[in-house]
């Protein structure tokens, strides 16, 4: 008997990993009693123990759950044991945080740094708007129209043809109806989609009772009803249902899957001037800068095989819309100064966020798997980054462009002795 009491222990240990903290363990039994039924803000984290990721992030999540305790309720479900529940909110990869805020059959997707501090201030900011918004009486979920959102472009049965089918970028409209109660629920969520989506996919919504034409067009027999319509060139019969989720984390995980279906793999561009620079990276939110040796160090096959790791990575990590540039040792001594590069010898990789003048340096091999870990690392906001040296970016040099050939080395020139007179003393 005491061998089986210590096998179920052991069984149930292996199943909770936060038995011993202040991190509260939620099972499909008691979910909706102590969560949607409540009126306290909670942080779930749905994982399997087996996952690697979960386990690094486990003491980071305990540290924001001491740091919220009696603030706000920090959960985790074994989604991988209790598969319901994790059916239920949509989650395919753990693991996943969710925040269930003001509106609890909405919960939205914690995107935020998988740190302590990082958990801690999207909770405060949930219960922060929380609060905002009863003070101002409205109720959980509710929000302003679409159209109140400046990142929701408001369509007409007049502009529709311009903004939508005549423009090479990908769009979601929404049909709505002001009356219409779902279509309210949705407003907040769709204008923080819309944010969210900004400079990559353009989010409109069209008042279907005001702009009848384009409803009957399209077929809109409900509200709100989604369209969607990829990028490039397009007509009236290039629309498509939209058939994703309705929380704000459903709409851009949908429409960047989309994104990337139809968008090639970035150019992977060389810094020859100013301008090729701006043009890569200008309001990307980061920039991939590479710094290859000299072509007389790693000649064409060489050079060739670095640029199609950068390649093959960048269509790997193209729905971030990343822009990838990069330089011969020694072309732009101010890039590889403002970036420390040229200590660590070469190649070197570094991914700068150029709004805020900071850098993260590759320490790692310049392999595909050394650069994936990095990049993969500061996609879930892991990875230290440093200040770039001054307040503006390093100045650049124009340079020639590669002309894909192996390099040579100056011609020595042929002295002509025949000419030249010895004294007696300097003959051999």
């Amino acid at each position: 008997m005491r061998i089986l009491i210590g096998l179920a222990t052991l069984f149930v240990g292996v199943q909770c990993m936060y038995s011993n903290s202040d991190v509260i363990e939620l099972n499909p039994t008691n979910f909706d009693s102590r969560v949607i039924e409540s009126a306290n803000i909670w942080v779930i984290e749905f994982y399997a123990p087996w996952c690697g990721h979960c386990q690094q992030l486990k003491p980071e999540y305990e540290k924001a759950a001491k740091a919220l305790k009696g603030i706000i309720k920090v959960a985790a479900i074994n989604a991988d044991e209790h598969k319901s529940l994790g059916a239920r909110y949509g989650v395919k990869g753990f693991p996943t945080i969710k925040i269930f805020g003001a509106d609890k059959q909405k919960p939205e997707d914690f995107n935020g740094p998988r740190t302590a501090s990082g958990i801690v201030d999207a909770a405060i900011n949930a219960a922060s708007q929380k609060a905002q918004s009863l003070l101002n009486g409205k109720k959980s979920g509710a929000g302003s129209k679409a159209k109140d959102s400046k990142d929701v472009i408001e369509l007409t049965d007049d502009n529709f043809d311009k903004l939508v089918l005549d423009s090479d970028d990908m769009w979601l409209v929404e049909f709505y109806a002001p009356w219409c109660g779902h279509c309210k629920n949705l407003a907040p969520i769709w204008a923080s989609a819309a944010t969210e989506l900004k400079g990559k996919v353009k989010l409109g919504a069209l008042d279907a009772t005001a702009s009848s034409m384009k409803a009957s067009q399209y077929g809109i027999q409900g509200y709100p009803t989604i369209k969607y319509f990829p990028p490039g060139k397009k007509d009236s019969s290039s629309a498509v249902e939209y058939d994703g989720g309705r929380t704000s984390s459903d709409i851009v995980n949908w429409a960047m899957d989309k994104l990337s279906e139809n968008i090639p793999a970035p150019e992977i561009v060389q810094i020859v001037n100013e301008e090729s620079l701006k043009k890569a990276c200008q309001d990307r939110a980061l920039c991939i800068v590479s710094i290859l040796p000299h072509i007389l160090d790693c000649q064409s096959d060489c050079r060739n095989g670095y640029l199609k790791v950068l390649n093959d990575l960048g269509d790997k990590y193209k729905k971030k819309m990343w822009g990838w540039v990069w330089a011969e040792a020694g072309a732009q001594p101010n890039i590889e100064e403002a970036l420390e590069i040229g200590g660590f010898g070469y190649p070197a990789l570094a991914a700068v966020n150029v709004k805020k003048m900071k850098y993260s340096l590759l320490k790692g091999s310049f392999s595909y798997d050394g650069i994936n870990e990095f990049l993969r690392d500061l996609s879930y906001g892991r990875g230290g980054t440093a200040p770039l040296t001054g307040s503006e970016l390093p100045v650049i040099h124009e340079t020639e462009p590669w002309d894909g050939k192996d390099g040579e080395l100056p011609q020595e020139e042929d002295i002509d002795l025949s000419d030249v007179i010895f004294d007696d003393k300097d003959e051999l």
